[in-house]
């Protein structure tokens, strides 16, 4: 019989959509797209903010919101090219790049790049798709389109954060903070670690915080640089982007520097942030401002470096280093930056093992071994938010059992990730059902 062993099962292969179904269901999910965009314009200029089809003809014709991700998109599209296509493309881009940049920096603008980036990507998606065929118009279109999900997905994350202001407009961060307590109060420690480290260090850690889309790239391109394994480090990285936010609008918080900092605009309780830490046994949800984004709980940019981390490992020695330099980097400057709480980090590292649990190794299929995870993940994040907000005057004042409990049971949960996926895999019984980011592994 012709099939796939799963966990001691035979499973059939799949039946391959045809051609006309896939363009069907493609055609579905762009026109969705489009007018998720619309619908978000719309409400972004009722509201009185740039709307995410504003932005995207700012990175056609006019000043690019970020330099790095219309380039980080275009190189996702690399993938899908020829050598020869790739040096062609990358030129382009490059010429189009500087004489914009000159134009517009001539005209009294910004000195920034982008556009010839986002140009050239839809270029290449254009005359794929009129020009190519069969196998070559596949692979250039999957990279583009994941290039240009990857540029949409940024600006559908900016109006995201403008609704999160309208959806809390009372913030818990007294409660974070009150749970945080029982793990020493991190980002007070950190923060008073950064002021320390001066200027340098202080550019080190701004630069790798604001820049985590060049570790991504670096790390998909060398996943991706022999055509397209099963598992990518794009998938959850965009799958953490999509579910990540969700949690804004369900547990709003702005942070240390705000809640209880110097950058609270007035609505701070004090300017405790990082000298003096706050111990107040009655903590309630408080009002903030119409201008900071509630985008605390859980931290993603904990959730997209231990991505980062844990896709690099199956890389040469210089990607696991850079993996590792990048998480550590990120972690401290979420700290040591006031920009999140303790807690919010051991959230977000529950939510990208849950994640990966449910991307990684997808030939393996949905066996026990997978739900188990999800949903022991799913339960966790849960539990994790419910302590945060009715228990954290009990998680303050005992942590000498809080603190076991917030660190030992997600460290648990990664225990159950790892031994699912990477030591079970080095046995012979599971060798064989594994496909690794570079291939298969055994056959």
């Amino acid at each position: 019989m012709n099939g796939v062993l799963v966990d001691g099962g035979a499973r059939t292969e799949p039946r391959r959509l045809d051609g006309r179904t896939r363009s069907l269901l493609l055609g579905g999910v762009v026109a969705a797209g489009l007018a998720i965009l619309i619908a978000l314009q719309i409400f972004a200029l009722s509201r009185g903010f740039e709307g995410p089809l504003t932005s995207l003809f700012n990175d056609f014709a006019g000043t690019p919101k970020s330099a790095s991700v219309p380039w980080a998109g275009l190189a996702l599209a690399m993938v899908g090219l020829t050598n020869r296509q790739r040096v062609l493309a990358l030129s382009s881009a490059v010429a189009l790049d500087v004489v914009i940049a000159a134009i517009r920096y001539l005209a009294g603008g910004p000195l920034t790049v982008g556009n010839g980036a986002v140009i050239v990507l839809t270029a290449i998606g254009v005359y794929a798709g009129a020009k190519w065929q069969g196998e070559q118009r596949r692979s250039a279109l999957m990279g583009v389109g994941l290039g240009a999900l990857l540029i949409v997905a940024t600006k559908f994350g900016d109006v995201w954060l403008h609704i999160t202001i309208l959806a809390g407009p009372q913030v818990l961060d007294q409660y974070v903070q009150l749970a945080d307590h029982a793990l020493g109060n991190p980002s007070w420690v950190m923060g008073e670690v950064v002021d320390a480290l001066g200027s340098v260090g202080y550019g080190v850690l701004h630069w790798v915080y604001i820049e985590l889309p060049v570790a991504a790239i670096v790390v998909a391109l060398y996943q991706l640089r022999k055509g397209w394994p099963s598992h990518h480090l794009v998938r959850t990285f965009l799958l953490i982007g999509l579910v990540g936010p969700v949690f804004y609008i369900l547990f709003p918080v702005v942070g240390p520097i705000f809640a209880f900092g110097a950058d609270g605009n007035g609505f701070q309780v004090g300017d405790f942030w990082p000298s003096v830490v706050p111990f107040d046994l009655t903590p309630s949800a408080m009002p903030f401002d119409d201008a900071t984004p509630r985008n605390c709980m859980p931290s993603l940019h904990t959730a997209w470096a231990l991505a980062i981390f844990l896709h690099s490992r199956q890389g040469p020695w210089w990607l696991r280093w850079g993996g590792m330099f990048w998480l550590l980097c990120t972690l401290t400057a979420t700290l040591g930056f006031g920009y999140h709480y303790g807690v919010d980090l051991i959230a977000g590292a529950v939510l990208t093992l849950t994640l990966e649990s449910a991307l990684r190794a997808p030939e393996r299929g949905w066996g026990w071994f997978r739900l188990r995870l999800v949903a022991s993940g799913a339960v966790l994040i849960a539990a994790l938010l419910l302590s945060y907000r009715f228990l954290a005057v009990e998680i303050a004042e005992y942590p000498a059992v809080s603190a076991p409990l917030l660190l030992g049971v997600p460290a648990l949960f990664a225990y159950g990730y790892w031994r699912t996926f990477y030591r079970d895999l080095s046995s012979p019984r599971s060798a064989h059902l594994s496909l690794s980011e570079d291939g298969p592994s055994a056959r």
